[in-house]
């Protein structure tokens, strides 16, 4: 489904005949597949054709918003918007974005916009097998899955701005049980992108099971003090965290521990941290974020020294500064927050491959699983997490680990960041490489 760009006018030449000072228009169309298989069957197939739009107004320095999905309400939106202006707050920060070229960017792929049904259920099915091939050991896949998407979106405002772009997804999951002795181990992947080519669709199922494999005979461990490996796939759970450190709606509200330190070291020195939504081809780039602010390279942690936070308008007028071009906004019926576009920790340093990282120190626990990383508190940066991997000793793999815990404080925890990998791994919109970290207290 198009967008038409005839309904966007209306609707800002209808704020504005009501009386609205500043009025923004947002529209996405967009198509989404998914198709889900289990035991070399259909387990689920859904396709559906998604729109909407909605109207942003400021008057008299107070915020109106509205939103549908049927383009015969427009008269509606309008009149609700403007109305709800009259009863909310005023605000001094609030105001829209001027009108600045951005840059085009590949994240269409035609090929995904012609994928057929049957032939996602192909790749779903060409995942698991991938993972059940890997090993006899590997007895249930829980899910595999496809899903792909196609979109418009068109942002128009008062001032002038007039911007739209077509963008594409492809994603694939898997989850497996590894069985051996009566007992199990679970294992997972994920690969996602904007281009259908540049996913390894088989390497997902291969990579799920040898998780789930390395982990089998999984023992417990005395509690110690000793280096950590984190997989990269860890390292992208604990970046979550400082997606939200790094947000400055965070910051302002008091809800950061990084907060008031611009300027100051915050973690190692052999790490930055990047938002980069011109990153093509990976899932979150963009040409320009949810306002029309154009996207570009934000480098927020340069050498582990803290340059900045990621901004949208409102935010940004608060302090003064230029947005970063981070206003998140998923779908036509929410207002813009603070999000990434593309977050990656960097090596700063040199780097190593992962064999390397893994025989440098004399001991270490090589991370390949942790549950519960959502629940570090922001504002202290306390966390305590339960994880599951690999012990190895002078490079060599001993055996598996399970329930062993690790805790801290996030700040100091990436502050010992001692060695960086060489190949960085993206799961969704964040990557990282892998990462070894010492000393650590290790708790069983």
């Amino acid at each position: 489904m198009k967008i038409d760009p005839a309904l966007a006018f209306r609707l800002l030449e209808g704020a504005r005949a009501l009386g609205a000072d500043l009025a923004e228009v947002f529209l996405k169309a967009s198509r989404n597949m998914t198709a889900e298989v289990r035991g070399g069957e259909v387990d689920a197939l859904q396709s559906s054709v998604e729109f909407g739009y909605s109207l942003r107004v400021i008057r008299d320095k107070r915020l109106g918003f509205s939103f549908s999905n049927n383009a015969d309400d427009a008269d509606s939106v309008i009149e609700r918007s403007v109305e709800a202006s009259r009863w909310t707050e005023q605000d001094d920060y609030l105001d829209l974005p001027e009108p600045d070229a951005h840059q085009p960017l590949k994240v269409f792929d035609p090929a995904i916009e012609a994928l057929s049904e049957d032939e996602a259920v192909a790749k779903a099915l060409a995942v698991e097998a991938a993972a059940l091939k890997t090993d006899r050991r590997i007895r249930k896949v829980r899910k595999a899955s496809i899903s792909c998407s196609t979109g418009d979106v068109l942002i128009a405002n008062s001032k002038g701005l007039r911007k739209e772009y077509s963008s594409s997804a492809c994603a694939a999951q898997i989850t497996v049980a590894a069985e051996e002795d009566g007992k199990s181990q679970m294992g997972w992947d994920f690969d996602g992108g904007r281009f259908l080519g540049d996913i390894d669709f088989e390497a997902v199922g291969r990579k799920a099971a040898d998780r789930a494999l390395c982990l089998l005979g999984a023992r417990k461990i005395e509690a110690s003090k000793a280096a950590v490996v984190l997989d990269d796939s860890v390292a992208v759970e604990f970046l979550g965290i400082f997606s939200s450190l790094l947000s400055s709606e965070f910051v302002q509200k008091g809800k950061s521990l990084l907060a008031g330190k611009k300027g100051e070291r915050v973690v190692s020195p052999l790490i930055s941290v990047v938002d980069d939504g011109l990153m093509e081809r990976r899932l979150g780039s963009r040409p320009f974020d949810g306002e029309g602010v154009p996207a570009f390279r934000n480098n927020l942690i340069e050498e582990g020294v803290l340059r900045g936070y990621m901004y949208n308008i409102h935010t940004a007028r608060k302090e003064g500064v230029r947005s970063t071009g981070n206003a998140a906004r998923p779908g036509s019926s929410s207002l813009p927050s603070v999000g990434p576009s593309v977050l990656y920790i960097a090596a700063a340093g040199s780097v190593t491959s992962k064999k390397n990282l893994l025989a440098m120190p004399d001991r270490c626990l090589y991370v390949v699983d942790a549950m519960g990383i959502h629940t570090a508190n922001p504002v202290s940066g306390e966390f305590s997490i339960g994880v599951s991997g690999l012990w190895v000793e002078n490079g060599e793999i001993k055996y598996p680990v399970r329930e062993a815990v690790i805790s801290g404080n996030i700040l100091e925890f990436f502050g010992r960041v001692r060695a960086v990998a060489d190949e960085p791994g993206f799961y969704g919109n964040m990557g990282s490489p892998g990462l070894l970290i010492e000393p650590v207290d290790i708790s069983a």
